[in-house]
C-alpha cells in the first residue's frame, strides 16, 4: 500500500513537469495533478483496453498508429472530468501521454 501511495506521489510530481514543461498543458495545483494522475490510471487500466478492442481493424490498418490518437483522447478525456487540468492541441497531449507511460513504467519496475 504504500508503495502504491509512493508511485501515485511521484506520477504526481511527474504530471507537474510535464505541465510546466509543454506547452499546451496547464494544471493549477499539486492537487489537481494527484488526481490527473488517479484519473489517468483508472483510463488506462479500465477505458483503454475496450477502446483498443473496439478500434482493432483501424488500429491494424494503421500499423498501429491509431493507438497514439487513442493516448490523446483519453489525455482529453481526463481533462474533461478532472478540474483545472487543460490540454490544447495534439502534440502536447501525445508528449505528456508518452511521458506519463515511461515515468508509470519505470517507476513499477522500481516500486513493485
Amino acid at each position: 500500500m504504500v508503495n502504491f501511495i509512493i508511485k501515485y506521489l511521484l506520477i504526481a510530481l511527474a504530471v507537474m513537469a510535464g505541465a510546466r514543461y509543454i506547452n499546451g498543458i496547464v494544471i493549477d495545483s499539486f492537487s489537481t495533478s494527484l488526481m490527473v494522475a488517479i484519473a489517468m490510471g483508472f483510463v488506462n487500466t479500465f477505458l483503454k483496453p475496450i477502446l483498443k478492442i473496439i478500434s482493432l481493424p483501424i488500429t491494424f490498418l494503421t500499423l498501429g498508429l491509431f493507438l497514439l490518437v487513442i493516448n490523446v483522447v483519453l489525455v482529453y478525456l481526463v481533462a474533461y472530468f478532472v478540474q483545472g487540468f487543460t490540454v490544447h492541441g495534439f502534440i502536447p497531449p501525445l508528449l505528456f501521454s508518452f511521458g506519463l507511460s515511461i515515468i508509470s513504467t519505470i517507476l513499477g519496475w522500481i516500486l513493485d
